[in-house]
């Protein structure tokens, strides 16, 4: 008489489930609060580019030369029309603003830039949504400034005499 295959055993799904409780998500290290009371205020700076193809967050100490935390709607998403999303701008903040409560950060500055230049002079979709995040995650925000490069006057724009023909 053959043997019957064994059924898998409820052991082995329940250990995983398990192990996904542990791994807790950005957003969820983003709203907990600090395990270590900070010593006083520690400032950061948060530069936000935010075009309509993707968002860039990078936080830096105050000089700006030392970078604490980077992330991009491209590292979350994984279609490439997502990457501008307000979406992806969302995680990817919760992400960088995880890095900042470990470190003992407490408040932060916010500089916005859009491509500016030759191309669009607002920021993207995802720039509104990376300071509201910023700001629900518990880090205190003193300053939002845009620092969009505008020139004052250019050289001549791309496209021809006749624009660009599709």
């Amino acid at each position: 008489m053959p043997k019957k295959p064994e059924a898998k055993k409820p052991e082995q799904g329940a250990q995983k489930k398990e192990a996904t409780k542990k791994d807790i998500s950005y957003e969820a290290k983003a709203m907990e609060e600090p395990k270590i009371k900070p010593k006083g205020d520690r400032l950061a700076v948060v530069h936000v580019f935010s075009s309509k193809n993707d968002t860039i967050i990078t936080l830096t100490d105050m000089s700006g030369a030392e970078t604490i935390a980077v992330g991009s709607g491209g590292m979350v998403v994984s279609a490439d029309s997502q990457e501008g999303s307000p979406y992806a701008a969302m995680q990817a903040a919760y992400k960088v603003a995880a890095a900042a409560k470990e470190r003992g950060i407490t408040h932060i500055n916010i500089t916005i830039r859009a491509p500016g230049g030759h191309g669009a002079k607002t920021p993207g979709p995802g720039a509104n949504a990376v300071v509201r995040v910023l700001a629900r995650s518990g880090l205190i925000v003193n300053r939002i400034e845009d620092s969009t490069p505008i020139p004052t006057d250019t050289t001549k724009r791309p496209g021809g005499r006749r624009g660009r023909r599709v």
